[in-house]
């Protein structure tokens, strides 16, 4: 058997397939896939159809259809119709079986496997090992954060025979994990980070948590540990070295860290009975602290700290985000610039195939660091990846990529540096584009992302996409099978973004959206959206266009609703989509109870018309004070549609929960819910225990700092004054941006290097000023306004106000990023 390959009947073998259906028992497989969206190389591609917040066997005619004809299923699940030509294996759990199948997979290999976990650091410590050990070793590693019971297994099946050495990344949300892990894994080093706090809620103690990370190590030769987080007591292995920052007992022990510079300490510490020291190029104390564990990895590998030292020095920043920024000529920039690997490669490309606003997708590729023998090989996957994924340009850079030109057969250009690139890419008239940048490190592809990123506001709003999508799968497994899910995206999605946020939608497969004006419709329209969208405010005059871009209209009144008929009959059509609104309490907009004959007289007598959808505004479900009254609304809807339905007598969705009564009142899902401000990590009380995550983050930068002495004033109107002498920060943020003036005169505080810093006097159009009397800064420091450590909740009670006031009146003259770890 070559171990890089298996046939399906040899995997029927492996996972224990109870039931087989083999059409082609020789077919070969490479490519583990779960995801009918992210499809490669279909013709040896095994999907998996995992049941999670989404069942894998509704979407197994969709890989059918991309081509796959490998499938493991569950048995009694509703057998897949139409697959001819497919071998089917029947399981009793599919993620059971990627586990048995990659666990095999890894017994294959005789080499070194170090496997890293912890609560924080893993990915960063597994990146920087990778870099320290790269000279001696061919190194397989997670791609990404993949430390999860489905990105292990997937981590693991990348091992082969080129390499000679693993770095695995495990991660635990709760007991019980651990052990199918340790199971695949089987780790000879074990590596642990820390302990804190992180999915604290899926364990009873701290210890508890301990041990069940620990679980990983259980037959590994070596484990390094920090005495900082835990009892030597509690660490398994053959052999174990401990490490800690502080006083105390370990084989490596940090005992002062000196402040060279703005980027470089030095670490001083005993090991061997000896001081020694080491220069790193960090200053914060994460890093400090995973560099330690690193140090301390090497140390006890073998290596010397001389030779530690050189490669230390020479470690970079880790980035595992994908940053999507406006870019020039009407074009959006993936910037991915900082690694470059088949595995992150193809990551990046699913997000670049996500974005549907440009038809043109582009990709700036660097060489990819792979041994000399693999080249020929690589080069030719990559290929195939890049038709697979429909990229329609390529621009490669480096020596390796250009001597295979003839590979690629699409519009191609290659140059050997960065520098030629850059020297000509004014010219190259990328326009209407989505572009990634995808670049090893030495190419120093950030100088490509500068000059093709719009250079607009120093201010920036950050949007985490993954906590979009970890809000939506939360909100998503809160719902009856067969509940349809409405998602509001109006007012610029709550300030967070357009066409961004409606791409992830779109590709999470929500049912609709919604937007309050016809001109955002339209804008979603011409950026690729193609699911179905309501207007909740179209207007009269707006009706022509809304059915020129197919949107359906809210319609809330007898003059609207004539008015629509009115075009659409003088059009010739028939059965547009329109979504009923019904008054039950909120008394803003809607038809009244009492009106349902009259609404029915004028619908009896058109067919330009069809009712897509009846629903109802709840005024105050998030108050447990008003739920009778919440659950009257309720009652009345329910009564209206059912009598709507009776005399039209045809169906159509219902819907009235919001994000809060999707929690309170899951009675009230009917056919639909609709999500508003819960995806965007902000919920009441009762959604709290959800653990939402926030979405939004809020930087600026320092502009200049002043040395103020006491009595004088700062500020317009002279309205700000310290107590005594002291220091100012004027940072690029004013009301202008939509930090309101309310927050002036010490209202409002901001973050500096970890410190609160209160505004001092008015706030100005486009900046502000605060107090940093005794905090460590220097202009061009980043200043944290609205974030985990400053929520948007705490900012609206400060001022008096709701979220929502906070996140939509943030200007779309701020620069927004938006970024997928």
């Amino acid at each position: 058997m070559n171990r890089g390959t298996y046939t399906i009947e040899e995997i029927a073998l492996i996972i224990g397939a109870d039931l087989s259906q083999l059409a082609n028992p020789t077919s070969r497989v490479n490519t583990i896939c779960y995801d009918s969206r992210k499809i490669t190389d279909q013709a040896h591609a095994l999907f998996f159809a995992l049941s999670g917040r989404r069942d894998g066997h509704h979407y197994i005619a969709e890989a059918y259809n991309a081509g796959v004809r490998n499938f493991v299923v569950k048995k009694g699940a509703e057998e897949p119709n139409n697959l001819i030509g497919s071998n089917i294996l029947w399981v009793n759990e599919p993620l059971l079986a990627l586990q048995q199948l990659a666990a095999h997979h890894r017994k294959q290999f005789n080499y070194p496997v170090i496997a890293i976990t912890g609560s924080n650091g893993k990915t960063i410590v597994k990146e920087w090992l990778y870099q320290l050990l790269l000279p001696e070793y061919r190194i397989i590693r997670s791609p990404k954060s993949y430390n999860s019971q489905l990105g292990v297994p997937l981590s693991l099946w990348q091992m082969n025979d080129r390499h000679n050495l693993a770095i695995i990344e495990a991660g635990i949300s709760k007991t019980g994990e651990m052990a199918p892990i340790e199971a695949m894994v089987k780790p000879t080093i074990g590596v642990f980070t820390n302990l804190g706090h992180a999915h604290d809620d899926g364990f009873a103690s701290m210890e508890l948590k301990a041990t069940e990370k620990l679980e990983l190590f259980k037959s590994a030769n070596l484990v390094v540990y920090s005495s900082n987080y835990l009892r030597s007591a509690l660490v398994p292995g053959e052999r174990k070295f401990s490490w800690r920052v502080g006083a105390g007992n370990a084989d490596l022990t940090i005992i002062d860290c000196i402040k060279i510079n703005s980027h470089t300490s030095l670490l001083k510490a005993f090991y061997q009975n000896e001081e020694i020291k080491l220069a790193i190029p960090f200053i914060d104390k994460a890093s400090i602290e995973n560099i330690t564990c690193c140090w301390a990895v090497m140390l006890a590998l073998g290596y010397h700290t001389q030779a530690i030292a050189g490669r230390i020095q020479r470690l970079f920043p880790v980035s595992m985000r994908l940053e999507l920024k406006k870019g020039g000529n009407n074009c959006s920039i993936i910037d991915d610039s900082y690694s470059n690997d088949l595995s992150s490669l193809t990551i990046a490309l699913d997000f670049l195939k996500q974005q549907q606003q440009h038809e043109r997708k582009a990709l700036i590729l660097s060489d990819i660091p792979i041994e000399d023998t693999y080249e020929v090989e690589a080069y030719k996957q990559v290929a195939k990846l890049l038709q697979d994924k429909q990229i329609t340009q390529l621009i490669g850079i480096g020596k390796h990529i250009k001597q295979y030109a003839a590979l690629f057969k699409l519009d191609a250009q290659f140059f050997d540096t960065t520098e030629e690139l850059l020297a000509v890419l004014p010219t190259l008239g990328f326009n209407n584009s989505t572009i990634l940048i995808k670049g090893a490190r030495v190419f120093g592809f950030e100088r490509v992302s500068q000059m093709l990123t719009l250079q607009t506001h120093e201010t920036t709003l950050e949007i985490n996409l993954n906590a979009v999508e970890h809000n939506l799968n939360v909100y998503k497994s809160l719902l009856k099978k067969d509940t349809k899910l409405m998602v509001m995206v109006k007012a610029f999605s709550y300030g967070s973004g357009s066409y961004e946020i409606a791409n992830l939608l779109q590709f999470n497969k929500v049912d609709y959206l919604t937007v309050a004006y016809v001109d955002e419709g339209v804008t979603l329209r011409k950026n690729g959206i193609q699911l179905p969208i309501v207007v909740m405010s179209p207007g009269t005059d707006t009706f022509e266009q809304l059915v020129q871009h197919q949107l359906e209209p809210e319609i809330y009144s007898f003059s609207e609703l004539e008015s629509l008929i009115n075009l659409l009959e003088a059009w010739g059509k028939e059965a547009f989509p329109v979504h009923i609104k019904v008054d039950t309490g909120m008394h803003r907009l809607g038809f009244e109870p009492e009106e349902l004959s009259d609404l029915l007289q004028l619908l009896g007598k058109t067919k330009a018309v069809k009712v897509a959808s009846v629903f109802s505004h709840l005024a105050a479900s998030a108050d447990k004070k008003f739920d009778a009254f919440t659950e009257e609304q309720i009652r009345l809807f329910g009564t209206f549609a059912a009598d709507l339905r009776k005399a039209i007598n045809y169906d159509f969705i219902k819907h009235i929960a919001n994000s809060a009564a999707i929690v309170r009142f899951p009675e009230a899902q009917f056919d639909m819910v609709r999500l508003g401000i819960g995806l965007y990590g902000i919920g009441d009380d009762a959604e709290q225990s959800l653990f939402l995550q926030p979405v939004a983050r809020l930087k600026t930068g320092i502009t200049q700092i002043k040395k103020i002495k006491a009595g004088e004033t700062i500020g317009y109107n002279r309205s700000g004054q310290l107590k005594g002498d002291g220091t100012i920060a004027t940072v690029k943020l004013g009301y202008a941006d939509g930090y309101s003036r309310r927050f002036g005169n010490g209202v409002g505080s901001m973050i500096i290097n970890g410190q609160t810093a209160p505004v001092v006097g008015d706030i100005c159009m486009d900046m502000c000023m605060l107090d940093i009397t005794g905090i460590d800064a220097r202009e061009g420091d980043e200043v944290l306004v609205m974030g985990q450590e400053m929520p948007v909740e705490q900012l609206a009670e400060a001022i008096g106000t709701i979220p929502y006031e906070i996140l939509t009146g943030i200007s779309q003259r701020v620069r927004r990023i938006y970024y997928y770890e």
